[in-house]
């Protein structure tokens, strides 16, 4: 037989590892050369992963949800006709029913959580987020479970808490800990190493541990019992944070794990609330001479470029020359330093059926219109289609999300770190307004409108100057040449 080994690639200089999200071919089935058998999730991006060579889909070594290196073995294809026979499908068909069966230590794979912690960024402390609801990060744990005990394995927080990973469980051994009666701050409440390194140097490994209530102890609708233990997480240096108790699934209720990108979304949501000062500024902004323009040339650049015009590209080209003109909001915080970033790097986010991303459009500031229009295009569907490399969602240095597709009028959208300023984009609408007649006497007319709101890093940028720049961003679009499309 010919096998030919899949592996889990790197998805970027910086990306060591990957979780497999989901196989999109089974054992025994056929597949063809560069036809996508898995899906794959890193900290940057989802993809899906292409075939290395035609055959048949002979064994699945890394199940769903497992987080390996790259460059680990995922699959094996048998690549000769007829080689492959039912008994290797039954012998390798195994995979599926090992994803239910209890974490088992194999060298280089563990477990996946949905996402790792994060990094420290520039200027704030790395602290896990305190994230309200936790969803189970087991399959097995989909149905609810009734009150702790041990003909049930314990209560529901218990059994997510102990899966953990192999590192994590041979500390716990070797200090005599019980894990279910810690609380993680991992996703879906999972002990990571950080969390039993800090249990350890508190010094309360020696004390007996409470046990978490079950479901039936007064947990929910009210305080905790006295015998719960208060759910903290482990910042850097010792610090404890309390976050409140973890919520338990009542009868009727349905349990899922978050996805890798969902999970990471959560977490750096959460810290960068706590990391940048957030302010929110909010502007409305005339939108009517750029509707002109785009409705008297849009027939003509979308047969000269074959591209869609849309209003997104006026926007970013007039951030473009905002951020030329006020520096400080193209910039990082590092410590009590400024980066002031030399390359103007649009990050546009995309909403997506999973979740959210972020690509980006390096240089912008060389750019025209048409090749804004191009980029802005071609990152959006490679991006609704899993074919992004992570490069691609990297270096932003000022990012634009546009809720207003979807009707929102505005928003406070939350810095993408580490930027210190992101700018909301609301619906586009004709409005009634205000304005000065030829006689200098007021009347009231029909515009096309839109809400901006910016919000921005308190800790470097101050008010008047966001203020100034959005008042730039305002005048570029109501004032934008027609020549310039």
């Amino acid at each position: 037989m010919a096998r030919v080994d899949v592996i889990m690639p790197q998805m970027g200089e910086s990306i060591a590892e990957g979780t497999l999200s989901r196989w999109l071919k089974k054992v025994g089935d056929e597949v063809k050369r560069d036809e996508p058998i898995f899906e794959i999730s890193t900290d940057k991006v989802d993809a899906e992963i292409p075939a290395p060579s035609a055959g048949v889909l002979a064994e699945i070594v890394v199940t769903e949800g497992q987080t390996v290196p790259v460059q680990t073995i995922v699959a094996r294809i048998e690549t000769e006709k007829g080689a492959f026979s039912g008994a290797s499908a039954a012998s390798s068909g195994g995979g599926a029913a090992a994803a239910a069966a209890p974490a088992v230590d194999v060298p280089g794979v563990r477990p996946a959580p949905a996402a790792p912690t994060p990094a420290a960024a520039p200027g704030g402390p790395a602290v896990q987020p305190s994230m309200p609801a936790r969803p189970a990060a087991a399959a097995a744990a989909a149905a609810p479970q009734p009150a702790g005990g041990a003909g049930n394995g314990g209560s529901f927080e218990e059994r997510v808490r102990t899966r953990s990973s192999p590192l994590v469980r041979k500390i716990a051994a070797e200090h005599g800990i019980e894990i279910s009666a810690l609380q993680g701050s991992g996703v879906a409440g999972r002990v990571t190493k950080r969390d039993i390194l800090g249990f350890i140097e508190s010094g309360a490994a020696a004390q007996p541990q409470p046990q978490p209530a079950s479901v039936g102890g007064g947990r929910m609708g009210g305080a905790p019992s006295s015998g719960a233990v208060p759910p903290t997480m482990h910042a850097p240096g010792g610090v404890q944070e309390s976050y409140g108790p973890v919520p338990e699934p009542w009868a009727g209720d349905v349990v899922e794990p978050m996805s890798r990108m969902r999970a990471l979304i959560s977490e750096h949501m959460v810290l960068s609330r706590r990391t940048s000062a957030h302010v929110t500024s909010f502007f409305e902004v005339d939108f009517t001479r750029v509707a002109r323009i785009r409705a008297k040339l849009r027939a003509q650049f979308e047969q000269q470029t074959g591209q869609k015009l849309t209003y997104m590209p006026f926007i970013i080209k007039a951030v473009v020359d905002g951020l030329k003109q006020y520096p400080v909001l193209n910039a990082s915080v590092a410590g009590t330093s400024i980066i002031y970033r030399k390359q103007l790097n649009i990050g546009v986010a995309v909403a997506l059926d999973w979740g959210l991303i972020v690509p980006v459009i390096r240089n912008a500031d060389d750019l025209s219109l048409s090749g804004i229009t191009r980029q802005l295009n071609d990152l959006a569907n490679r991006a609704r289609s899993k074919k992004l490399s992570p490069e691609e969602v990297q270096g932003g240095t000022f990012t634009i999300t546009n809720p207003g597709v979807f009707g929102s009028l505005m928003g406070t959208p939350i810095i993408n770190q580490p930027q210190v300023a992101i700018m909301g984009v609301g619906a586009i609408e004709k409005r009634p307004k205000v304005v000065a007649g030829p006689d200098g006497e007021d009347t009231i007319a029909i515009r096309t409108c839109c809400y901006f709101s910016l919000s921005f890093d308190h800790r470097i940028i101050d008010g008047a100057t966001a203020d100034q720049f959005m008042a730039f961003v305002k005048r570029q679009i109501e004032s934008f040449p027609e020549q310039g499309v």
